[in-house]
């Protein structure tokens, strides 16, 4: 995060994100697209009914609420926080607040708990706080609110800035999960970095994982007595 300033953010500038290049997302591109091919194909038609229930809740637009956690930056000169939110509007999404708050735990934990228990509010995203210097406080924040975590969203940013950037990664704790029934994903400040979490990452899957995160629970009575009727049928 150059605009940060080197010493101050530690592998917030991040993960040697400065180094993310067009080549290396359009790799990532390439290899996403594979895959979703590839999962087309190798399925066949006899399994896309079964492909089709599973995104059965899958929401298609969703609300998501975007905080730039900084000490050093301004919403008027917060690039990431800029590239995230024209991607996720891009990509047919509603930014329901932008919001900048400083590496203060009780302000990044205060503030994506107030943001998960809005009605408009789908899913979270964070930029900044995620390095090793002393102040890089946002996991330790963000994660004691998931009643659920996510670890394939750190582990594939990972993978995937290893590609880039090489074993700098190592410095990244970007992390996901679930707070509240809403998706929070916690990502480097970086604008490279976050151009390779959301576009890569984030926005395809964000609606299916705020679908399932917020379907419906199976009704307990209703179920207790279709149970009841089972064993009375015996």
């Amino acid at each position: 995060m150059s605009d940060h300033g080197g010493a101050e953010h530690g592998d917030d500038h991040h993960d040697g994100d400065d180094r993310h290049d067009e080549d290396g997302h359009g790799e990532g591109h390439g290899h996403d697209g594979h895959g979703h091919d590839h999962h087309g194909d190798g399925h066949g038609e006899g399994h896309d009914h079964t492909h089709d229930d599973h995104h059965a809740h899958d929401a298609e637009t969703v609300g998501v609420a975007v905080v730039t956690v900084s000490s050093s930056r301004s919403l008027e000169e917060d690039p990431s926080g800029d590239y995230a939110v024209e991607a996720i509007e891009n990509a047919g999404h509603e930014v329901v607040t932008r919001e900048l708050i400083p590496d203060d735990f009780d302000r990044v934990q205060g503030t994506v708990n107030r943001l998960v228990g809005r009605a408009d509010t789908d899913a979270v995203i964070t930029t900044g706080g995620t390095g090793v210097t002393p102040d890089d406080v946002t996991p330790e924040a963000v994660r004691q609110l998931f009643e659920k975590e996510l670890p394939g969203f750190g582990e594939l940013f990972r993978r995937l800035s290893y590609e880039e950037v090489g074993t700098r990664t190592v410095g990244s704790r970007a992390i996901g999960g679930i707070a509240d029934g809403v998706p929070v994903f916690c990502l480097p400040g970086s604008e490279n970095a976050v151009r390779l979490g959301v576009e890569e990452i984030i926005l395809p899957e964000v609606g299916h994982l705020a679908g399932l995160a917020t379907r419906d629970e199976p009704d307990q009575e209703g179920t207790a007595a279709d149970a009841e009727d089972a064993s009375s049928a015996e």
